[in-house]
């Protein structure tokens, strides 16, 4: 739905702008992780990018966040290429946290100067945040399930520096994922993560 400024009692539609680059988005909103999702920036391209190497393979958290109430673990990821799978793509991060928990939680220790443990954590509350200036019909269609821990939110920005972070809302709730998908990571990760 447009965006509209009032005129002398008319309504005109904001122009919406593009964003150059991907990192932009991430910098905006890593900048203010605070005021969108009441998010205590960890770690990101204000301050290095945070990894973890599972199976010989690096993942790369473009931003982790933490929710100080839940004591959750928040990853934010960023996409303006639209040919990606927000469910392989979440599970994986997410079990990369679940597997390398200790890293996460020394991260957010040095960061932040705190001093948790990993029981200190409520791993069952983290999730996955995806944030676009688009997503597909498959995309939009893939958070269906009850229980999944990722959220989609479309970014747009508007004339006059005026931006909105859109909640995508799934379009019906359907059957549990853990119930439907045999995926070993699945599994492993709607063990430990719950959605209620």
């Amino acid at each position: 739905m447009p965006i509209y400024k009032i005129d002398k009692e008319k309504l005109t539609s904001l122009l919406t702008k593009k964003f150059n680059l991907e990192k932009d988005i991430q910098s905006l909103t890593e900048k203010n992780l605070e005021e969108i999702f009441a998010l205590k920036f960890i770690s990101g391209s204000l301050n290095n990018e945070f990894y973890v190497n599972v199976e010989e393979q690096d993942f790369y958290i473009d931003t982790l966040a933490f929710n100080e109430e839940e004591k959750s673990f928040y990853i934010i990821e960023y996409k303006k290429d639209k040919s990606f799978s927000v469910i392989d793509q979440g599970f994986a991060y997410l079990s990369a946290m679940i597997s390398h928990k200790a890293d996460f939680v020394l991260e957010l220790n040095e960061k932040l100067h705190k001093n948790f443990t990993k029981k200190d954590i409520n791993w069952e509350g983290s999730r996955i945040i995806f944030i676009s200036t688009e997503f597909t019909n498959y995309q939009r269609n893939a958070i269906n399930f009850k229980d999944l821990p990722i959220f989609l939110y479309e970014v747009v920005l508007y004339e006059n520096n005026i931006i909105n972070y859109n909640p995508i809302k799934p379009l019906r709730i359907s059957e549990s994922i853990r119930k439907l998908s045999k995926d070993k990571t699945i599994q492993n990760v709607s063990k430990e993560i719950k959605v209620y």
